[in-house]
């Protein structure tokens, strides 16, 4: 059996970092607030235990992956969180996307309590994370990045160390936010196509093979034709995520205009009930406003 680690959160992403650590050889006890994650966790090999603290006893290294920050401060330091079943010298990554300030404090807090910190947000959808073709992007001490990569290397294809604590969040939500203005991008253009009545299948070819390729056009234009929303990635996280990077934009006076157009059509999204749909279901607001037919 190899080294056990530790997983709090088994969702869309912790079920497959989960399921990439225990095909590397690692044995993993995990703990998720959702009874049907733990039974896959299970399934897929797992150890399921009963709370954060318990899924940190007895580990060197553990992950979260959350959907906010406030969540992530209510498993480590809350009753029976991370903090009080780690052992001293615990080097503990947070895979959600957080906001920086909090993953900064959150970073000294543990520190005092001889816990090792990384903001280790990962960069791709669900369904990328199940190919490993994810990269990490983390922020928190040198030497504790180094110590990591054997964990990151079971999981993503490459890893960035990008300063300190903090610095791994915020690298994270630039990259959604680019992500998001391909995304918008690529969306309006297809409704445009499918208005003038031009055949989507042919124009999403069209558009990977030209000057405005992207890695949106191949992971996410074919949902977007066919209206395939399962989701990799939730509209409601994308409408969180939005409204982090919009704050960022505040708190370093930098514009943020794609941004603040995107938030609102995943606001709209929500509002139209499609918050659990994968988040180019944006696209149907677009449609919605075109005055083509809704398909979710």
């Amino acid at each position: 059996m190899g080294e056990r680690v530790g997983i709090v959160g088994i969702g869309l992403m912790g079920s497959a970092l989960s399921g990439n650590l225990l095909q590397a050889g690692f044995e993993v006890q995990g703990f998720d607030v959702d009874g049907r994650r733990l039974d896959e966790f299970a399934e897929r090999g797992g150890v399921p235990v009963d709370s954060p603290g318990a899924a940190a006893k007895g580990v060197r290294w553990l992950v979260t992956s959350l959907p906010t920050s406030e969540i992530v401060r209510e498993a480590v330091l809350g009753p029976e969180g991370v903090a009080e079943g780690a052992g001293r010298g615990l080097v503990y990554c947070d895979a959600t996307t957080s906001r920086p300030e909090d993953s900064a404090r959150l970073g000294a807090e543990l520190a005092e309590r001889g816990i090792r910190f990384l903001d280790a947000a990962v960069s791709g959808t669900s369904a990328m994370a199940w190919k490993k073709d994810l990269i990490i992007i983390a922020g928190g001490k040198a030497e504790d990045f180094e110590a990591c990569k054997p964990y990151f290397a079971a999981v993503s294809r490459a890893a960035y160390h990008m300063g300190p604590a903090g610095s791994g969040a915020l690298t994270k939500l630039i990259i959604n936010l680019v992500l998001a203005g391909n995304r918008l991008a690529l969306a309006e253009g297809l409704v445009l196509g499918e208005k003038a009545g031009m055949d989507g299948g042919k124009l999403l070819a069209v558009l990977q093979d030209g000057a405005c390729h992207s890695k949106t056009m191949i992971d996410k234009g074919p949902k977007m034709i066919r209206g395939d929303y399962i989701p990799e990635g939730l509209v409601r996280t994308s409408l969180k995520d939005s409204r982090l990077m919009i704050e960022q934009g505040q708190r370093y006076n930098s514009p943020m205009l794609m941004i603040g157009v995107w938030s609102q059509l995943a606001q709209t999204a929500y509002q139209r009930g499609l918050a659990d749909k994968d988040t180019v279901a944006i696209i149907e607001v677009l449609r919605e406003m075109a005055g083509l037919t809704r398909r979710a």
